[in-house]
């Protein structure tokens, strides 16, 4: 899987109430939760983002509630993946279900700033930030979870296996 965007930069600790408010849960359509995905810590993000764009963080991304809402509001915004230093395991869990491909790069100085553009192979296990020429390397999710992320989520993935 391969992913070429611009980069969305945000701190540590970024919780599922702010990635998806929760004034918005009642509903599910996910494009309306995308609308207001990460409004409340940057009101630019959901009339802004386009389809590709990367979300990179520091540690602990997707804390606080485990509500799916949040890893469904940000693919259906248009973010291909997200890079963080952490993440909340059940958020981590909730992306993997629904086929948004996280990157974990554990503790260490991310040199990429908001508006860079980076690609990054995940295949491979490597990105790179287009402004600055900079590679580096990223761990290469399992087998499985570039499968499931390709068929759009486990559920899609689990019909394409009862399909064989």
């Amino acid at each position: 899987m391969r992913f070429s965007g611009k980069v969305w930069r945000y701190g540590h600790n970024v919780d599922t109430d702010v990635i998806i408010p929760a004034r918005y849960l009642n509903t599910a359509d996910m494009k309306e939760l995308a609308a207001h995905a990460m409004e409340d810590i940057d009101p630019e993000f959901a009339g802004r983002v386009q389809q590709g764009d990367i979300i990179v963080a520091g540690k602990n991304f997707g804390c606080g509630s485990s509500r799916e809402h949040a890893p469904g509001a940000l693919k259906a915004a248009g973010v291909a993946c997200v890079v963080a230093e952490s993440f909340a395991r059940i958020f981590y869990r909730n992306a993997i279900n629904i086929g948004l491909p996280l990157i974990e790069l554990g503790e260490g100085e991310i040199n990429i700033k908001a508006g860079d553009m980076l690609e990054v192979d995940l295949a491979a296990g490597v990105a790179k930030n287009a402004n600055t020429g900079e590679s580096f390397t990223v761990p290469a999710l399992p087998g499985f979870i570039q499968e499931i992320a390709q068929a759009g989520g486990l559920v899609s993935y689990t019909k394409k296996k009862l399909e064989k």
